[in-house]
């Protein structure tokens, strides 16, 4: 059977064009060149003073003295104490999030910012397209017509269909360049109130003032640099910082473009450092066999390692699947892992020692590590990391450990879940 000259050339194109779209579709999954391959060794301890030298250096911005952090529980104190900030601009305001959603909270800071905005504050925005699909198109309408400049992150087009897989996960906010927020917090309702049902999570976020303010405004001019080619500079963007407070600090930040590799190495670094206690609120736990293999050795060296992560509610059934299949190696070699229940645990946080602290956006996961654009503060600070321990250990208490009999006994088709699933992990 014959096909016409015509229906032969659709055909053609029809193929054509799905390749392409196949090929574009194929690079999402694809890392940066630059990749770590093997573990990171050195005999220095997280007190030495040669792994801040490095942590410096390598993951970029040096570590500055004279900043205050302030961490914040949950939506009851992390909302109100970034609308104060916004109610108090003066001059600008810089806000890049991940989700935004309508609801009370979204609706109340977008009119915060609307309000800042016909005020003859210069307010920037970025919302990552995925991430805010559920914005009510009349709230972001609202605050451009105020005068906001709203930007969506990376929004789906034919020329850019190869990078709609790499998001920016960052939550940034300063304001007057003086005062900088970020951790896991997004704007949705379920952020909202304390934690005390399963419709409202678990989460941290923080409060910064210092020097360190100004890594945070960089990480979000880096990003409205790609979204929209413009530089924002001058006192109003970064004033002159003096010391608040007495803690060392710097924000570093990554994405598949360039740095993709800087929170993988912080955490490698961090590990390997870590001589007897690591603390890690992991709100999604899919490590790749590079970190895994870096917290066995240090379970060799006598390290305590314990792992706390979100339980039945959690909003990604695939991260939950595919995470029990790692966890195997590490339970066998004495690591601690509890299962929080009250509601979805999103706190991401890693205590070194009793001394490093690192929150910020990065998940404990492959995505976070090689395809988002992330941002992490770290405070090197016994103080802040006493309070973030008895944080750590207040939610310990609303846990349930897991064991590796547990882990062994676990059902055949959570199992078969887990084979198929954990190829993927880098998509979760």
């Amino acid at each position: 059977m014959q096909i016409s000259r015509k229906k032969a050339y659709w055909l053609l194109a029809a193929t054509v064009l799905g390749t392409m779209v196949a090929v574009l579709f194929s690079f999402n999954f694809m890392r940066s060149e630059k990749t770590i391959e093997r573990s990171i060794e050195h005999d220095y301890a997280i007190n030495d003073p040669q792994l801040r030298r490095e942590m410096g250096v390598l993951l970029g911005p040096g570590i500055t003295a004279g900043n205050r952090v302030e961490a914040l529980d949950n939506g009851e104190q992390i909302f109100p104490a970034m609308l104060e900030a916004i109610r108090g601009a003066q001059r600008t305001i810089n806000f890049e999030t991940y989700i935004y959603w309508s609801g009370e909270i979204g609706k109340e800071l977008s009119d915060a910012l609307a309000e800042r905005a016909r005020a003859g504050v210069e307010v920037n925005v970025i919302i990552d397209w995925v991430g805010g699909m559920k914005l009510d198109p009349d709230s972001a309408a609202r605050m451009k017509g105020a005068g906001v400049r709203l930007e969506y992150y990376r929004p789906l087009a034919w020329y850019n269909f190869s990078r709609i897989n790499k998001r920016t996960h960052r939550k940034l906010l300063v304001v007057d360049g003086r005062v900088g927020f970020t951790g896991g917090v997004g704007i949705a309702d379920q952020w909202a109130g304390n934690a005390q049902d399963p419709d409202h999570w678990r989460d941290m976020h923080f409060r910064v003032e210092g020097p360190v303010v100004a890594q945070i405004q960089a990480a979000f001019i880096d990003n409205w640099i790609k979204t929209t080619g413009h530089v924002l500079n001058g006192e109003e963007y970064f004033p002159p910082l003096a010391p608040v407070g007495d803690m060392d600090a710097h924000l570093f930040m990554s994405s598949p473009e360039g740095g993709s590799e800087s929170m993988h190495l912080m955490y490698l670094m961090a590990i390997a450092a870590t001589r007897e206690t690591l603390d890690v609120h992991a709100s999604y736990f899919v490590p790749d066999e590079l970190t895994v293999r870096a917290l066995r050795m240090a379970l060799k060296r006598g390290v305590r390692v314990r792992v706390l992560v979100p339980g039945e509610h959690i909003d990604s059934d695939l991260v939950k699947v595919s995470a029990r299949a790692i966890w195997g190696d590490l339970l066998q070699g004495g690591a601690e892992i509890h299962i929080y229940q009250p509601t979805m645990m999103h706190v991401k946080s890693l205590i070194a020692d009793g001394l490093l602290v690192s929150v910020g956006s990065t998940n404990f996961d492959v995505r976070s590590f090689q395809l988002n654009d992330e941002a992490s503060l770290n405070i090197y600070d016994r103080d802040f990391a006493a309070h973030m321990t008895a944080t750590f250990e207040r939610d310990l208490l609303q846990a349930e450990p897991y064991t590796y009999q547990e882990w062994l006994d676990r059902p055949w088709h959570e199992k078969l879940a887990e084979t198929v699933v954990l190829p993927l992990k880098s998509q979760l």
